[in-house]
């Protein structure tokens, strides 16, 4: 797999870097269409011995991609079908060229239709690019639901045709690619939510713009890196590494705070506490004795678990109930970092507070009610939820999903790690811990959430890689969290 930059860009953002290469640098337009298409050609003759090459070819740069893909093809002798489904006479600029020189190899066009049948060999979207901006409809609609429903692979030109480069979201319709080919920049919205669906793998290319071009324009988004962990001192102790509180469990939702105090155990933290229900308090830990667990009737009985903790964690299997509700009233009032996760979310939603020493990790669900808005709203553009939910909220926020977003008021980060498998009961309070549990071992808020919403995805990465993603459990993570602590 190709590592990508870290840095993430807006569309407009991209097309200003492509327009700086071309007018302040004197980059012909079509000899960086020209490498695009090479680059898209290369990875078909890379990984597919096939002969049958078919190009869906719309208007504007992106079509030109696809024609200087269909000339290459050509030139090597393959059997290239190319339908258009704006009129090639009307293209202007460097897309006339590369049509131009497609026609100039003896290539011919086809006109697209609905009923066309589509057999083997590859596909090429050069429908719709970065510009679009409303719903995909009329012929290119049809055109992306044949291509679908092919069954074909499918190679992107820069972005799957329908999706938004901006935010990831399918605009009424979206080719479903087994690999985009994506140029100059890369585009935010092809990170999170929906996008994983439809981009398939992402191949990346400069085209080769100078690297003054990507100085000047801050990117719109960044990346997790690996992260990179030292090693520990040979007379350390228990004490180094801090001490984490969980509160949480109510009367059955005993696992979600067992398995969150777990997560801060296995990434490295020194001491991890449990305050939860006195009915099962005792029993708790009969499979993990290293876990401390305490029962509390009330907010008096957490005073001093709190004082003792580096850091508290509070909300996996906590309830909302007049229990719950004092508890977290009692740990929002100390000053101790706090991570604010499952049913703490939505005590917090109903009585909004801020504070810069804490990290709230919301599902897309949590995220409506503290936003006091729809799941569409978050779905249709993450990068404004986070930022409005650390904004309305202060510290740093983590918002899960496909792509999860980090925000701290500066920057969003994005997170590529991870996979379908995470879709079961468990993973976030596996995530609270871990971020606990970093925090506890002093890395600063930003970089224990970055750190922790990285290895989480990777771990199950790993678990995904020794079993497979179906029947994956929380629990599965743990030996791949301490394999990866210590990498």
């Amino acid at each position: 797999m190709q590592n990508l930059p870290n840095n993430l860009y807006l569309a407009e953002q991209v097309r200003e870097m492509d327009r700086m290469a071309i007018a302040d640098y004197a980059i012909p337009g079509i000899d960086l269409m020209r490498k695009a298409g090479q680059v898209v050609f290369d990875l078909i003759q890379e990984h597919y011995s096939t002969r049958a090459i078919t190009i869906f070819c719309g208007a504007g740069n992106n079509a030109g991609d696809g024609y200087v893909a269909a000339t290459l093809a050509r030139q090597a002798g393959l059997d290239v079908k190319v339908y258009y489904l704006s009129n090639p006479d009307k293209l202007k600029g460097d897309a006339a060229t590369a049509y131009q020189d497609y026609i100039a190899v003896g290539g011919q066009l086809l006109g697209f239709e609905s009923r066309l049948k589509l057999v083997d060999g590859i596909i090429v979207d050069a429908l719709l690019g970065t510009g679009l901006d409303r719903v995909v409809s009329g012929r290119y609609a049809e055109a992306v639901a044949l291509i679908n429903q092919s069954g074909m692979p499918v190679v992107a030109v820069d972005i799957p045709s329908g999706l938004y480069a901006d935010t990831g979201v399918v605009m009424g319709c979206c080719i479903k690619a087994l690999w985009t080919v994506t140029f100059i920049g890369l585009k935010q919205g092809m990170f999170t939510g929906i996008a994983a669906d439809y981009c398939g793998q992402i191949i990346y290319s400069s085209l080769n713009i100078p690297d003054t071009i990507f100085k000047a324009l801050t990117p719109a988004a960044t990346l997790i890196s690996q992260p990179l962990l030292s090693k520990r001192l040979l007379t350390a102790h228990k004490g180094h590494y801090g001490h984490v509180l969980l509160i949480g469990g109510d009367d059955g939702f005993t696992g979600a705070i067992r398995l969150a105090a777990e997560a801060s155990q296995r990434i490295g933290a020194g001491l991890v506490s449990i305050a939860t229900r006195k009915s099962h308090a005792n029993y708790i830990n009969i499979a993990r004795p290293e876990l401390m667990c305490h029962g509390v009737d009330n907010a008096d009985q957490l005073k001093h678990l709190i004082d003792l903790a580096s850091v508290v964690v509070i909300g996996p299997g906590l309830g909302q109930s007049k229990w719950a509700q004092d508890l977290f009233d009692c740990v929002v009032s100390s000053d101790k970092a706090l991570v604010i996760d499952a049913d703490a979310l939505n005590l917090l939603a109903k009585r909004p507070l801020q504070r810069d020493n804490w990290i709230l990790t919301p599902h897309p669900g949590e995220a409506t009610r503290l936003l006091a808005c729809s799941t569409v709203d978050i779905a249709n553009n993450r990068f404004l939820a986070v930022a409005q939910l650390q904004k309305q909220y202060a510290g740093i926020v983590v918002l899960k999903g496909a792509g999860t977003l980090i925000a701290n008021g500066e920057e969003i980060t994005v997170s590529t790690t991870g996979n379908p498998g995470m879709a079961s009961g468990g993973m976030g309070d596996v995530l609270a811990g871990m971020i606990a549990g970093l925090v506890a071992q002093k890395y600063v808020l930003n970089q224990a959430a970055k750190m922790a919403v990285y290895l989480h995805g990777e771990a199950a990465d790993l678990s995904a890689q020794a079993e497979g993603e179906r029947g994956m459990l929380a629990s599965d993570l743990m030996p791949f969290i301490r394999k990866l602590m210590n990498r």
